[in-house]
This record gives C-alpha cells, structure tokens and sequence, in this order.
C-alpha cells in the first residue's frame, strides 16, 4: 500500500511521558506503530512493563523507566538513560496529566499544586531536559498535551484549564524560541475522550450531554483517533510547523450556538 513516505518514523527515538494509560498509550502505540523505538514513561513499574512489552510485540525497542514529572531529578535521570542507551532522544511526547472536579470555592491548595505541577511543571521539566538533548542534536519534535480546556472554561475545573492554558502558551513560546535548532514544538488539544482519567465524569448525564450537545460530531472521540495527529506532528511531514496547537475535537472548540 502506497503511502507518504514524509510520515514515516523509522529509526527515530521517542519519549513518551504518561505513555502508559489514556491518551498518552495510545500515542506512545502510534509511534511504535509508525516505525519509532518508544520509551513509554510513568510513575508505575508494572504499567511501564505492560506497555513497554506491547512496543516490543510491535517488533520495536523500548526501555523500562519510572519517574513522576513532578520531580527534576527524575526526569533528569529517564532521560539520562534514554539518551546513554538510545544515543538520541527526537520525540518527546509530554501527556501526564491529572484533573479533579469541585466548585471553585472548594479546592483546597493541595489540589492547586497536585494539578499544576503535573499538567504544568512536569510539561515545563521535560521540556527543557530533553530540549537541551535535542539542542545539541540540532533535531527534535515536542508534542506536548493541552486541551480544549486551554481555550474554554470547563464546568468546576479551574485548575485544569488553568494548567492546560499555561501548557499551550509554553508550547507556543518554546516552538518559537527553539526553531533556530531545529526543534518544534507543538500540542495537541484533545476533545472529550473517554479515558481512565474522565470516565465517570464525562458519562453523569447532565455532562454527557452538555459535551455531546457542544460536539458538531455528536460523540466522544476514539482513542485511535489521537495516532494520526501525534504521527504528523512527530514526522518529517510537519517540519514546517511549530508553536501550533492543534484541536481534535470533533469540532468542540469552534461549536458557536447549535442548530
């Protein structure tokens, strides 16, 4: 079967940060899938293990690594090894993430840090860690993950939309200040999937409807239907585009008022 070769991800080395669950797995897959050797990265071993053997039943190389994003030390040592045992670090997937739900009134400041430090710091240290390696590459793609709430307020979800805004501005300044060394830097905004993270609250029925009745396409988004965005912006394909943060949505972001 023919296809553009431009998206191929042969021979390319990938870092995928919250690979091990949700959206975050499923691109870590898509890399493996598109010819990329993948190192799928959380806080838990036996997730690592179990995503990590998938890649190699996709005929890839992996490594098992553990780390919580929060911390530099462990970012600093993923990506230590990574780079002394893959001799190249070009994709750098940042998809960990966490969110709750509470009247604004009610969070308390442990909430606050919990969400910004992972949907947040833990996009910043990784960026700039394993920036520094593609800096000295002269190659690199970020993808870092927003979310419509980057652009839209979310019903009792402050410091979600609070994190994701912030990671789209840094995906915005970074795909900016990096394109002299040949790194982009992007993000993808996902729409409402139904992932580990949402699932209880995307099916309370007040919600679900409210998100289906803002969707044009009328329904939550398919976890395979986030591998095609993160291969473009992962390949050669996509060697113009940087500082862009790109919806899949099912067209929530552009929903005006309804029929």
């Amino acid at each position: 079967m023919a296809y553009y070769k431009g998206l191929s991800l042969d021979g390319k080395k990938a870092l995928v940060f919250g690979g091990t669950s949700g959206l975050g797995k499923s691109i870590a897959l898509a890399l493996a899938e598109a010819g990329a050797d993948v190192v799928p990265v959380s806080r838990r071993a036996e997730e690592v293990a179990k995503t990590a053997s998938e890649i190699r039943m996709l005929g890839r190389a992996t490594l098992e690594i553990t780390a919580d994003v929060t911390r530099r030390d462990d970012v600093q040592r993923a990506v230590d090894r990574m780079a002394a045992e893959m001799k190249r670090i070009d994709i750098l997937v940042n998809s960990a993430g966490t969110t709750k739900r509470a009247p604004s009134f009610e969070f308390v400041d442990e909430d606050w840090d919990r969400i910004i430090n992972i949907n947040l710091k833990g996009t910043w240290l990784a960026c700039q860690i394993v920036g520094r390696v593609m800096r000295e590459q002269q190659y690199g793609r970020i993808i870092n993950i927003a979310s419509i709430g980057s652009f839209l307020s979310l019903h009792e979800a402050a410091p979600y939309c609070a994190s994701k805004g912030g990671v789209a501005q840094l995906t915005k300044s970074l795909g900016a200040e990096w394109a002299p060394y040949n790194i982009a830097v992007n993000a993808i905004a996902p729409g409402v999937f139904e992932t580990s993270l949402n699932r209880s609250l995307i099916h309370e029925p007040s919600r679900k409807n409210s998100i289906l009745s803002h969707t044009p396409m009328n329904r939550f988004g398919d976890l395979e239907e986030i591998k095609g965005a993160a291969i473009f912006l992962a390949s050669d394909a996509a060697r113009f585009v940087t500082a862009t943060v790109l919806s899949v949505d099912g067209g929530f972001v552009a929903q005006g008022i309804g029929p």
